[in-house]
């Protein structure tokens, strides 16, 4: 599968993954637990200096925060009819920031990393009879089946750019969805191959 992972090392990529997943999860909670649109207006603002820090081989990604900006848009605008517009501005805010930091950790660390990470936090399990090694696997694949989505449509869009000299929007539904399915049976042979099955 093809990854947003960047080759090209940034500050971050000398972070252990232990640690990103680790302040993700802090972050995550502390935005959940404000509605406060200027104290999430200024996590977000924090978060957009830090990814801007990460350098141009990061600027390049940032076309996958679209759709996440466009959903935030539509947020704002349902809650403005209802006439709770604050709560709608916190609600992208916190999506938002979210994402960004989200696709920081995607783009400066290896899947291999986190996967380790998450043998690792699951491991206690095993004395329970828990499989952790196939839960790690699963949770690992979704993650990069996530990131592999999104790398799967900037290249249909570009694609279709090339041709018609406007983004795909709802026409690259199909064959990204046919393109997601071809992955995932590759992957799927490739899994059933090594484990012998």
């Amino acid at each position: 599968m093809r990854s947003l992972y960047l080759d090209r090392r940034t500050w971050m990529h000398a972070v252990p993954a232990w640690l990103k997943l680790a302040l993700l999860s802090a972050g995550g909670t502390a935005l959940v637990l404000t509605n406060r649109p200027a104290v999430l207006g200024a996590a977000c603002g924090l978060a957009l200096v830090l990814f801007a820090s990460l350098g141009r081989p990061a600027w390049g990604r940032v076309r996958t925060l679209f759709g996440i900006a466009i959903a935030c848009a539509l947020i704002v605008g349902f809650h403005a009819l209802l006439g709770t517009t604050l709560l709608g501005v916190a609600s992208a805010l916190r999506i938002a920031t979210a994402a960004v930091l989200a696709l920081m950790l995607t783009l400066t660390t290896r899947f291999e990393d986190l996967l380790a990470v998450l043998e690792t936090v699951l491991h206690p399990l095993r004395r329970l009879g828990v499989p952790t090694d196939r839960i790690a696997l699963g949770l690992g694949l979704t993650l990069r089946f996530a990131e592999n989505f999104y790398v799967q449509w900037q290249r249909l869009d570009d694609a279709h750019r090339a041709r018609a000299g406007r983004g795909g929007g709802l026409r690259l539904l199909a064959p990204l969805t046919i393109r997601t399915l071809q992955t995932a049976e590759r992957v799927a042979d490739a899994l059933a191959a090594r484990l012998g099955r």
